[in-house]
């Protein structure tokens, strides 16, 4: 009897996964797991167990009363995980904290494979894991713990979920305290790591799709593509790369690569500096184009330093533009400590 993966997103950024056997409902599953969902009755009558489905395919039966859940309700993707019988991989928003269901974070080890530089911009990552490959969502991430150190840092997968070589595209920073310890890392050297954490993942596809990379905020849109391109999608994709500085275009090659697997997939960089010589310049919300919005029937992701996301919330609204969807994320590179 067929299996599926379950992502439970709790409200604290923490994902777990669970497998959910052939005809179980998701709160056993779960409990099996010992991650204690939301519940009282376990009936369909309270409602305590209620959640979003935010993708897959399901049953719910008609057990449960409607105080517990409304035909409104069911018609917004809202869920009672008593009921709940998946036919499919699903993810689930569950509107609690890990902690609150008394579960946390994975931990897993690798083992790096390789440090590739990317001029002084980027360092590509690339870990062996030593045991069952890590699951996640493709734009999620995980804290990966500096050795040596009682630091870690957060980095987007820019890998597929299912791969045994995983990898990160990790901004450099000179006198951060990673950038510092790939200077020397070397193959074999062993990396600790949990998670996977965050709400910016790859929903399903239902319509066109535009990404806004900026800089390094170009890692989660790798894995996505990888994710595209293993789905045999025929959906419009567009990607936009801005960056501040030539040099700091990295994996121009892997998208490139992704535009010959993709039929619909095309993109553009931007570089911002005055002076540059590349074709495009400026800042990326003045390089998108009314096709790409397609009328506003289009799902935005947007991985970038906070005063980019800002200035594409506020050319959004500057422009009265209101896509179907709008996911984004913000990431602040580690500054280096300042000792007096």
């Amino acid at each position: 009897m067929s299996s599926y993966n379950i992502a439970l997103n709790f409200e604290d950024g923490v994902t777990r996964f669970v497998e959910c056997r052939g005809g179980e409902k998701v709160l056993d599953a779960a409990f099996r797991a010992r991650i204690n969902l939301p519940m009282d009755c376990s009936d369909g009558v309270c409602g305590t167990c209620k959640c979003r489905a935010e993708s897959g395919d399901y049953d719910l039966g008609d057990e449960y009363i409607e105080d517990a859940l409304s035909d409104d309700e069911k018609e917004r993707g809202l869920v009672l995980t008593c009921q709940m019988v998946p036919h499919s991989d699903c993810v689930i928003s569950v509107p609690a904290s890990s902690t609150a269901c008394k579960t946390g974070q994975n931990a897993f080890a690798a083992t790096v494979s390789k440090v590739e530089q990317h001029n002084d911009a980027a360092v590509v990552l690339e870990l062996d894991i030593e045991s069952v490959p890590p699951v996640f969502l493709a734009g999620q991430y995980v804290n990966i713990h500096v050795p040596g150190s009682a630091a870690h840092r957060s980095y987007s997968f820019s890998s597929a979920p299912g791969e045994s070589k995983i990898r990160f595209l990790i901004k450099r920073i000179p006198g951060g305290v990673m950038s510092t310890w790939l200077e020397s890392a070397q193959p074999g050297n062993k990396v600790e790591m949990t998670g996977p954490l965050g709400s910016f993942y790859l929903r399903a596809v239902e319509r066109p799709l535009l990404f806004l990379a900026g800089g390094t905020g170009l890692a989660p849109f790798l894995a996505m593509l990888e994710v595209l391109v293993r789905a045999k999608s025929q959906h419009k994709v567009h990607l936009i790369y801005g960056v501040t500085r030539e040099l700091d275009l990295v994996c121009v090659d892997a998208i490139e690569a992704y535009a010959g697997q993709l039929p619909n997939f095309t993109f553009s960089t931007v570089v911002a500096e005055d002076a540059s010589t590349h074709p495009r310049k400026g800042w990326v919300t003045q390089h998108i184009a009314p096709q790409c919005l397609n009328d506003g029937d289009v799902d935005v992701y947007l991985c970038g330093p906070p005063p980019m996301v800002d200035a594409v919330r506020k050319y959004f609204d500057d422009n009265g533009v209101e896509p179907h969807s709008f996911h984004y994320e913000k990431f602040t590179p580690n500054a280096a400590a300042v000792t007096a």
